[in-house]
């Protein structure tokens, strides 16, 4: 998603034994428009690995409100004074223990600083935190993050949560980097009105019924990346089904759907089953075998929370090829593998994750349109690049920095497809498939723009380092120049040249491939020659 502005919330609140009372706070700041994601990592978090969160709320749809608690199980990597979780300071910490001993606190700057009467030890730290309050509302989501507490058509409640912009942070205490996943996975245990159904990540345990209430509880035993630990509720109706995997594996599918919307159910979840034949084609197997392939229904463009994620178009769909097709849903659901399974590990190099899987659109568009509908896509995706500033703009920045230029999307897609031109179909989509399942590159392993790189120069014999920081860590187009330098002679060369790169030449009715050098080629042509003229690259001709 393209960050467009940040919310600003503004009112006073005070949490008072977990939400027992509610009163006005002179001078609480509600403004959280400055909050982002990721960024430099603190030294104290530097040393804490997040291996599990437990996360147990009650949630207050009139109030519109949290309360609970969570566990955050790490392990430290030497003895430190201070453990540092974040967590926006709307929210308010009542105690905390570390290791079931109470512990001293202090809340600042949308972080918790916790410490004990004696240094932490290297190792595990079970940290459980008992908090509430009035999480941030979010204003266009999911572009700015937060909760959305609206009414379905019907007057349910509908609560929906997006936080990929601020991260976790947003809702629940948490390390949000990007760099650190809970590697034993997710615990959410959600207590709502029991007219209500909680949609959440992972398999869903048991529901508890109890005095008019109901808690449903999710586990996930994946990592998973911060901003996809959330969950969403509404009057949804789960309408089931299963998928048979490439490898045979079978998974279910489960689609919260409002109840109001349950007429619209089996179109997406055939949608669904077609989208994932073409994904595992290019990508492999489904990444998620061992919980599910989810959808949930929300009022606001869909996000990539992994093993649900949501959904929201009105159940409109464009023909492609004859056959229905949604970028939405297909989007999002390409996300499965090019951001859940293979996670940047800093938002550097968030072109991978939002570049690919906006390819991947493009390849739907191949399998169901043929090569017009593809290039068509590809060719909007060209037209869309504005580069206003580099993809990859160095290390440990945040989300707000590299998602502002918006050229992740569409430039991260057309360089793939550039990518795919100067390697050959044979090298590029082998090695596609094999950055979406080594175990390298997926699960608990990040990757950067150099791993990327790495991989695709090794497959094809070449060095592709000038090509990859031409294109992703500058802004700058090929310069190309036709030079007529004798009769029917013309010359053509690269003006910024970083290396040698295979061309289109058009001449008198023919097109050849030409590889062109620095010091540019020669040839023969009764009228001047097209370089380029299908648009491989992104690129400025002169002819002179």
């Amino acid at each position: 998603m393209i960050l467009l502005h940040k919310i600003k919330l503004y009112g006073l609140i005070l949490f008072c034994g977990l939400l027992l009372c509610q009163l006005p706070v002179a001078g609480q700041n509600r403004d959280i428009s400055y909050m982002t994601s990721g960024g430099k990592l603190n030294p104290l978090q530097a040393i804490m690995d997040i291996r599990h969160y437990t996360i147990t709320l009650t949630i207050d749809p009139e109030q519109q409100a949290i309360k609970g608690n969570v566990v955050v199980t790490l392990n430290l990597s030497k003895p430190t004074d201070t453990l540092l979780l974040d967590l926006v300071h709307l929210l308010l910490v009542e105690k905390i223990k570390v290791n079931n001993s109470p512990v001293a606190f202090t809340q600042k700057d949308d972080k918790i600083y916790i410490t004990g009467k004696t240094a932490f030890k290297q190792g595990q730290q079970k940290i459980q935190i008992i908090y509430g309050g009035m999480p941030p509302v979010a204003i266009r989501p999911p572009w700015d993050g937060g909760f959305t507490w609206t009414k379905d058509i019907n007057g349910n409640p509908w609560i929906v949560i997006n936080c990929q912009a601020e991260g976790g942070k947003l809702y629940f205490p948490c390390k949000d980097h990007p760099s650190d996943e809970p590697n034993e996975g997710v615990d959410i245990n959600i207590t709502v009105p029991a007219n209500l159904v909680v949609a959440g990540p992972g398999l869903l345990q048991k529901v508890i019924t109890k005095k008019g209430m109901k808690t449903f509880y999710w586990k996930t035993n994946y990592t998973i990346s911060n901003y996809c630990v959330l969950f969403n509720i509404g009057k949804y109706k789960v309408v089931r089904d299963s998928y048979t995997t490439i490898n045979n594996n079978k998974v279910p599918i489960e689609y919260y759907v409002l109840e109001v919307d349950t007429a619209h159910a089996r179109k997406v979840i055939e949608t669904r089953i077609r989208d994932s034949k073409i994904l595992e084609k290019y990508f492999g197997e489904y990444p998620w075998v061992k919980e599910k392939i989810g959808i949930a229904e929300v009022p606001n463009p869909g996000m990539e929370h992994q093993t649900m994620i949501t959904f929201q178009n009105k159940f409109e769909y464009q023909k492609i090829g004859g056959q229905d097709y949604s970028a939405n849903l297909f989007h999002e659901f390409a996300h499965e593998w090019w951001a859940n399974k293979v996670t940047n590990k800093d938002w550097a190099h968030m072109w991978i994750q939002e570049g690919i899987a906006t390819y991947a659109e493009a390849l739907c568009m191949l399998e169901l349109g043929g090569e017009d509908a593809y290039n068509e896509i590809i060719n909007r995706h060209k037209r869309s690049v504005k580069n206003k500033k580099a993809m990859v703009l160095g290390e440990e920045v945040t989300e707000e920095e590299t998602y502002s230029g918006g050229d992740i999307y569409t430039k991260g897609s057309f360089f793939m497809h550039s990518l795919r031109y100067v390697i050959s179909d044979d090298i590029f989509f082998p090695t596609l498939k094999k950055l979406a399942t080594d175990p390298a590159y997926t699960y608990d392993n990040f990757v950067t723009t150099t791993d990327v790189e790495q991989l695709f120069s090794k497959a094809s014999g070449k060095n592709l380092k000038p090509f990859f920081d031409f294109y992703l860590r500058t802004t700058d187009v090929l310069d190309l120049t036709i030079k007529e330098t004798g009769y029917h002679k013309y010359q053509i060369k690269i003006n910024n040249y970083f290396m040698d790169l295979p061309f289109e030449v058009s001449m008198d009715n023919t097109t050849q491939k030409m590889i062109i050098p620095k010091d540019g080629i020669t040839v023969t042509a009764n009228t001047p020659p097209m370089v380029d003229a299908r648009g491989y690259y992104l690129k400025k001709v002169m002819i002179q």
